[in-house]
């Protein structure tokens, strides 16, 4: 689905599959996929676990494989990134009243933001939005505790395909690559090495 990345570069490769009604089959399948593509072992010899704080964990051997799963209506999203900690997250493109909901949880720039969209495009922005503030708060090992919703994420724009620094956390970044059609994707990593590609597989 994308280009090899470069030797060396700092790149977050993303799988996504149906989940055809067992879910944790699913992200199990994709998680093992993910550590034996990038750990260089078999399917069999990758461990598929869970951290002390619940965050799912891919090791094989003494390998440990930075990773992170999002479920959306079918559809399972798993990432991973061997330089560092990643999140990710996905939501299947539907209406809905996003101006009155980003009243409720988004800054004051953010609902402006999506204000200035037409009326065609403010559900997508919502959350395009939404999708990073997920994909940041799995990155950093939080979630949205602690105000998630209220963190600022940078407002999309092309390339969709760049990570871009997110407001008051340096050293985190965010993006929404394009995905398949009537999905919308964000992929956050903390602590880049350089410029980091996302590959979707």
């Amino acid at each position: 689905m994308g280009e090899l990345p470069v030797s060396g570069q700092d790149t977050v490769h993303v799988w996504i599959s149906a989940d055809s009604g067992d879910r944790p089959k699913a992200a199990r399948q994709l998680l093992r996929r993910a550590g034996s593509a990038l750990l260089g072992r078999t399917e069999r010899d990758v461990v598929v676990g869970h951290a002390p704080d619940g965050r799912p964990r891919v090791r094989a051997g003494a390998d440990v494989l930075a990773v992170s799963v999002s479920h959306s209506d079918g559809v399972v999203v798993v990432a991973a990134r061997p330089f560092g900690a990643v999140g990710v997250d996905v939501e299947r493109h539907r209406r809905l009243p996003a101006v009155a909901l980003a009243r409720r949880w988004y800054a004051p720039s953010e609902v402006t933001w999506l204000r200035s969209l037409s009326e065609g495009d403010r559900a997508d922005g919502f959350l395009l939005l939404w999708t990073a503030k997920e994909a940041v708060g799995k990155a950093l090992g939080r979630g949205l505790r602690d105000g998630g919703l209220r963190r600022l994420a940078p407002v999309p724009g092309p390339p969709r395909a760049l990570l871009r620094p997110v407001p008051g956390l340096a050293h985190v970044q965010v993006g929404n690559p394009a995905g398949p059609p009537g999905l919308v994707l964000a992929v956050a990593v903390a602590s880049p090495a350089g410029e980091v590609s996302v590959l979707l597989r």
